[in-house]
């Protein structure tokens, strides 16, 4: 699938979910039906042209179509769900959070004109100025945020679980609806950077006789072609084609956003590695510019040397002179370790163990084969952290513990099984509130909707 027509997938899912229509454009359907309301819920109304956008849409993202009719069902359901939720946020006058929607608006605006290569062309996709979008698109993203905020109000009510009633959901919950944990590994790392001024200076002046080649006649397209590792642009002759300045570092934006078009920036550091910027156009803070992207090489040597001083201080640690714990305070250069013991934390969940998928691939394939206590050999790999995105780096580690895969379970897993239990809780809460304001909420559904098998069952009065 090429790219517009996932952004189409895309825009066409945002339209119905957040209930994007133009009620000025009837649509007609098979048979001359002309789309119409099918379901009225308080002061809300559900057109069947967003049932069939959505329908479309499940379809294209591989939802089966062997009975069509009930997918019918299970979106109008939906859809009456969210307007149940919208018109009782506004009569608990709950207020849109205007700074961030407006935040998501821009976003949002900003990935269209970047996919479709500026704001002429998406004028020109949707038929409209993007100011006129903004608007249409502002008024659908303040209901999904009302919307939003009134979920999380009902499911927010209930207090969380004390651990003995989280207990006494496992004794009841049946166990095979419970989640299989992955094996998981606790493990200890010292790390060493490679010795970069050398490298580094090898790159500069690379790009330096680059950029000299072009301010002498060459073609920059010509050089990002043949020398740039962005291997994507390369192919462009470095171009990144119109984009907002936001989707790239900052270092990057700033240096190109100043640019005049045909102008050679100076070299820019991102943790991408080194770039030479040449500006093509700019057009408000959306520009379209080349660049060509040098990483710093480091040799045999430096592996060498870095393998080397890890060798020595797996064998100090192995002697005993220093606990694994000690040598990295002593000798580690990661920031984020050393001062635990080089005990490694992951950075999204705060937890000490890692599942495979979670791990980098190289520093994976050095601990699966040992034992617990064991140090591995030292290794070549990457850096974790993503401001130091593809960095180079040397390490040995330490595997501290293993949990093997298992059902979860309340003694091993009891912050998992909570999640499980409040979650459940809160989904019952809002369960309860959608009977409850089914009861004294005006609805009227469309009779062509009369057959369909709602799981709430108050919807057809």
């Amino acid at each position: 699938m090429d790219i517009k027509k996932i952004f189409l997938v895309f825009v066409l899912a945002f339209l119905a979910s957040s209930a994007f229509i133009n009620k000025s454009n009837a649509q007609v359907y098979k048979g001359g039906l002309i789309d119409k309301t099918v379901a009225a819920i308080g002061n809300e109304f559900i057109m069947l042209s967003q049932i069939e956008e959505e329908v479309q849409i499940s379809m294209a993202q591989g939802v089966s179509a062997t009975n069509e009719s009930e997918l019918r069902c299970q979106i109008l359901e939906n859809l009456l769900i969210q307007k149940l939720l919208l018109t009782q946020a506004k009569l608990d006058s709950l207020n849109v959070r205007s700074s961030y929607v407006e935040g998501l608006l821009d976003e949002r605006i900003d990935r269209v004109i970047s996919t479709l290569g500026g704001q002429k062309q998406a004028e020109e996709y949707f038929k409209m100025p993007i100011f006129r979008l903004r608007e249409n698109w502002r008024e659908r993203l303040s209901e999904q945020d009302l919307t939003e905020q009134e979920k999380h109000q009902v499911m927010s009510s209930v207090s969380q679980l004390t651990p003995s009633e989280i207990r006494k959901y496992y004794r009841r919950v049946d166990k095979d609806s419970l989640p299989i944990i992955p094996t998981q590994y606790r493990y200890s790392q010292i790390l060493l950077y490679p010795q970069k001024e050398n490298a580094v200076m090898a790159t500069k002046e690379r790009l330096l006789e680059f950029r000299q080649k072009v301010l002498n006649g060459e073609k920059f397209s010509t050089i990002a072609a043949l020398y740039s590792e962005d291997n994507a642009s390369a192919l462009r002759g470095g171009e990144l084609r119109m984009a907002s300045k936001n989707v790239y570092w900052p270092a990057f934006s700033d240096a190109a956003i100043v640019l005049k078009p045909g102008q050679i920036s100076q070299i820019v550091e991102t943790p991408d590695g080194f770039h030479l910027i040449q500006m093509i156009e700019k057009n408000g803070d959306m520009f379209n510019a080349r660049h060509i992207l040098l990483k710093p090489k480091f040799t045999a040597e430096d592996r060498s040397k870095a393998f080397a001083r890890l060798d020595s201080i797996k064998n100090e640690i192995n002697k005993g002179e220093f606990t694994f714990e000690m040598a990295a305070r002593k000798f580690s250069q990661d920031p984020k370790t050393y001062l635990n013991g080089g005990q490694v934390v992951d950075e999204e969940t705060g937890g000490l163990f890692f599942e495979k998928d979670r791990l980098n691939p190289t520093d994976f394939n050095a601990i699966k084969s040992l034992k617990i206590g064991e140090i591995s050999q030292p290794i070549e790999t990457t850096s974790n952290d993503m401001y130091e995105r593809g960095q180079v780096v040397y390490k040995i580690i330490k595997l501290e513990e293993i949990i093997d895969s298992h059902r979860a379970n309340v003694d091993d897993d009891f912050s998992i099984i909570q999640n499980i239990a409040n979650v459940n809780q809160q989904n019952n809460a809002l369960k309860d509130f959608i009977s409850q304001k089914q009861k004294i909420t005006y609805i009227r559904i469309d009779d062509m909707y009369k057959g369909c098998d709602f799981e709430y069952k108050g919807w057809l009065k």
